[in-house]
């Protein structure tokens, strides 16, 4: 399905994007991520949708807030993206709205205006989504920079501001939560300590995405090599060593990924023709830039 168009005067929405769609597929299918996860994640996305609403918020709050916490490069926002459209395409019936938040908009140089801006967002355009009736997944991609730290305001900022929108995000989260259960929230962080102690306590989880581990390192080189070549059947002894080195140098996904791009840059005819690309091209690579770091003074 195509994205909908943001209307115009609508501060704060970087995107509405009605769900499934077969080309958000692979956001959930090549994030390489521990199999049981994935599952956690989708499970607690259903649970929220289907469930929430019929729970009482004494015997077990639950805020419809999942955190994905992690350094960058590890492809928490294209999970997120994909968790929704597993969502959607698992729900019985109708389509899920997913918002996608642009938390860089509402910081101001303005007394207030900060927390203005996102009262906004919570008390009038997200309720207005949601009164359409339908499951919605709302994105708020680096979290960090909406729910701060209060503890650890920059007076080079506006300290006092950052106190009142940090709060109207609390105050807007715990709004949405109980007055529209169709809503959840999945925040990305790179940065967890940079988001507000009460912000986090407030997420039913907080699950952390990590650098890949040699396995995983091992299935997204096959991907990415596939792409190009058209061709997953590889393996043998070279692969894992060249897994295992990528996942001992504490390489994300992304950089892994950018790695056999390297290998086809390297030389003239893979740039032309990278379908010839072998893993002994990437090997290489890697033992130039190892070699190149040995000869630094």
């Amino acid at each position: 399905m195509p994205a909908i168009t943001v209307p115009p005067g609508i501060e704060g929405l970087a995107g509405l994007v009605e769900l499934p769609d077969p080309d958000w597929q692979d956001r959930w299918d090549r994030i390489f991520l521990p199999a049981e996860q994935k599952a956690r994640l989708l499970n607690y996305v259903l649970f929220s949708l289907r469930h929430r609403g019929r729970v009482s918020q004494v015997g077990l709050p639950i805020h419809g807030l999942v955190v994905l916490s992690g350094p960058p490069g590890t492809g928490k926002t294209t999970l997120a993206g994909g968790l929704a459209d597993q969502a959607a395409q698992t729900l019985d019936g109708g389509s899920l709205l997913f918002v996608d938040i642009d938390p860089h908009v509402f910081p101001s140089q303005l007394l207030g205006e900060s927390q203005r801006a996102v009262a906004r967002l919570f008390e009038r355009t997200l309720p207005d989504l949601a009164s359409r009736g339908r499951p919605m997944i709302v994105l708020l991609d680096e979290v960090e920079a909406l729910a701060v730290n209060r503890s650890r305001a920059s007076l080079e900022t506006n300290p006092v501001d950052v106190h009142r929108a940090t709060d109207a995000v609390l105050s807007g989260v715990d709004r949405v939560a109980s007055a529209w259960p169709n809503v959840t929230f999945v925040a990305t962080t790179n940065y967890e300590a940079g988001v507000d102690a009460a912000f986090l306590s407030r997420a039913d989880l907080v699950e952390h995405v990590g650098t890949p581990a040699a396995p995983a390192v091992r299935a997204i080189l096959i991907d990415t090599i596939g792409e190009l070549t058209g061709t997953d059947r590889l393996g043998g002894p070279l692969l894992d060593e060249l897994a295992a080195g990528c996942a001992a140098a504490g390489m994300d996904a992304r950089q892994v990924r950018k790695l056999v791009l390297r290998a086809v840059c390297s030389r003239q005819e893979l740039a032309l023709a990278p379908e010839r690309l072998r893993i002994e091209d990437i090997v290489a690579v890697v033992a130039g830039d190892t070699d190149a770091r040995s000869a630094r003074p």
